[in-house]
């Protein structure tokens, strides 16, 4: 069987180093990106000068006509999809809850969660035995955030990263006798571009005193984990997490 890969929000940090990852160990992969097209066209790039297969895609994962017409480019270009990543997601300025706007919730939200859910859902409709598909594997990118709510900084990411963890246990039972593993990882303090998003691009050398390990991660580390995840040596793994966080 092919194996066919969509990582959204591909074209740099865990995305980028998935995406490669992934196509080292026999994937065709979809990077999908938003905005950074050179970014995403350097991941492709580097896929294809090792031998790999790899497409980059425009789509806001956030929008139910982009999802869909992501995953209609990958069954047309790719083949029918394999495996899936939910990557994508953003955070904002670090803020306390009472100076948040609904504009700023609803964006974060909307990317986040629905794009994860809109992404899930087109991914279950290929996969599912029930849909004439052969089975694959989920794996949401979820935060340590999750489980330590960002106070002072982004409760509203941490919240959205609260229903990464709930849609990977629901979504993970509802599949199960599909053929369909969903499982997530929890990365915390890893050095990519999302803590500049914040208006802090050097927060993981604040707060690494914190972890147990006393480093940040890098985004290598986060994508081996994802990899199991998604090979066959985790076939009766599903509805789990694997927290990538130093041991916060």
């Amino acid at each position: 069987m092919n194996k066919v890969l969509i990582v959204t929000g591909g074209s740099r940090g865990i995305g980028a180093a998935t995406a490669q990852l992934a196509a080292q160990r026999g994937y065709a992969v979809c990077v999908n990106y938003l905005r950074h097209q050179e970014a995403a066209s350097r991941v492709v790039e580097s896929i294809e000068q090792l031998g790999g297969r790899a497409i980059a895609v425009a789509a806001d994962v956030a929008s139910e006509n982009d999802v869909i017409q992501l995953f209609n480019q990958v069954d047309g270009q790719l083949g029918r999809v394999t495996a899936l990543v939910n990557n994508a997601g953003i955070l904002e300025s670090q803020m306390r809850l009472e100076s948040m706007s609904a504009a700023r919730l609803n964006r974060v939200f909307a990317a986040n969660v629905i794009g994860s859910f809109l992404c899930a859902r087109e991914a279950v409709k290929r996969m599912s035995t029930l849909h004439g598909g052969d089975g694959g594997a989920i794996v949401n990118v979820s935060s340590g955030a999750s489980r330590l709510g960002s106070p002072g900084e982004y409760v509203d990411y941490a919240a959205s990263k609260g229903a990464i963890d709930t849609l990977t246990i629901g979504l993970a039972k509802e599949v199960a006798s599909e053929g369909i593993r969903v499982n997530a990882v929890r990365p915390a303090f890893i050095y990519t571009d999302i803590h500049a998003s914040g208006g802090e691009p050097n927060r993981v050398e604040r707060v690494k005193a914190f972890t147990p390990m006393k480093r940040g991660g890098e985004a290598i580390e986060v994508a081996r984990a994802i990899l199991w995840l998604l090979s066959d040596e985790a076939s009766y793994t599903t509805g789990s997490f694997i927290d990538v966080t130093g041991g916060a």
